[in-house]
């Protein structure tokens, strides 16, 4: 992967060649997103089998090309997209099947990390290069969220102008141009942070710093008053899935806030919270799997509790060594580093657990 310059004081445009992949890229995509339209097909069945298709083959040519990866390098992307594609599309089912539901949430996560190995390059086995891929991706969500907002603020502006002559361009603006923009909004936002690190690399650490109290605080409220509620989780479907998405959210936000500590600063408060964090989040996780276990014993193996259980316990695991780390570090008897090669190492438990739901669930339920 090419180093880049995290001091530069200039917006950097790339190269004109960079322009055009980019732009094909950008224009690849939004002609997927026209495809029911094309095609005359149901968006409703086209999207949810194929919004993770959009984006991510395209960031991967972008990325491949940007990294002069070899042919033997590129070549497993493309096989994996391919058959991805026809899978999840000749896949049987719809929103009311769980298993078929399970692969469509769980594609774009295999297909993340499929993106990620083009990123790495030849570096994808080494857990900096793993750390670097989770730091762009935190840039990335930064910069694409500026650019949504960019885009919002432009979208009600034209149409509002159009409308000040009696000229109603909404519907022919949404189909033409903003389905468009929308499909390019990552590939772009990926050009900017890879050719300008420094643009939201500056914005995430102090998001990190300030959102990481915030969801301790208020992940330990909330694990008070489960003690005292009367919800009872262990009959709830509805709650137990709520409950477990939260945790993995809690999960993301723990990796990111690790990640930009360690980038930062040595800050010791920092590094107490984030182990605060990381303790509560393995309590509530076993909380969860107590209550995942009483499901499977009293109602029966279905897709969706094998493929939380399954999800529960790798966060778990991972959790519990984080953990582990964070307080060797505290003790002085370890370095932040070690952390970051806690994180990244398991990055190819959450890719394998991720394809294994998406194509292989299907065959076992």
């Amino acid at each position: 992967m090419k180093t880049l310059n995290n001091n530069q004081n200039e917006i950097s445009w790339g190269r004109s060649m960079e322009w055009l992949i980019v732009l094909g890229a950008i224009f690849f995509s939004g002609l997927i997103v026209q495809f029911p339209r094309i095609f005359n097909l149901d968006p409703e069945v086209f999207f949810p089998r194929n919004i993770s298709l959009i984006v991510f083959p395209m960031l991967t040519i972008y990325v491949s090309w940007r990294n002069n990866l070899s042919f033997n390098n590129w070549i497993l992307p493309v096989i994996v997209f391919i058959i991805s594609t026809i899978f999840i599309n000749l896949l049987p089912g719809n929103d009311t099947i769980d298993v078929f539901v399970l692969s469509c949430i769980h594609l774009p996560l295999f297909l993340w990390s499929t993106y990620g190995f083009a990123f790495m390059g030849k570096n994808s086995k080494g857990s900096n290069a793993r750390i670097d891929f989770l730091r762009y991706n935190g840039d990335l969500i930064v910069m694409t969220a500026l650019i949504v907002i960019s885009g919002f603020l432009f979208t009600a502006v034209t149409i509002g102008l159009f409308e000040l002559i009696d000229l109603n361009i909404e519907e022919f603006y949404m189909n033409n141009i903003a389905s468009w923009g929308i499909a390019g909004v990552p590939i772009l936002a990926s050009f900017l942070v890879l050719n300008n690190p420094s643009l939201a690399g500056k914005i995430s650490p102090v998001i990190a710093k300030i959102f990481t109290p915030f969801v301790f605080f208020t992940l330990l409220i909330f694990s008070i008053a489960i003690t005292v509620s009367n919800k009872n989780i262990y009959s709830d479907r509805d709650f137990l899935l709520i409950f477990n998405i939260i945790l993995i959210a809690v999960m993301a936000i723990i990796l990111f806030s690790l990640g930009e500590s360690t980038k930062s600063s040595e800050n010791r408060f920092q590094i107490i919270l984030l182990f605060l964090l990381s303790l509560i989040s393995v309590l509530d996780n076993v909380f969860a799997l107590s209550a995942i276990g009483f499901r499977l014993f009293e109602f029966g193996i279905t897709p969706n509790r094998m493929a939380v259980l399954g999800s529960n316990l790798l966060i778990l695991s991972h959790l519990i060594i984080v953990s582990r780390q964070i307080l060797l570090v505290l003790k002085g008897s370890s370095s932040i580093k070690s952390i970051e090669k806690r994180i990244g190492g398991y990055l190819p438990l959450y890719t394998i657990w991720a394809m294994i739901v998406t194509f292989f669930f299907p065959f076992l339920f």
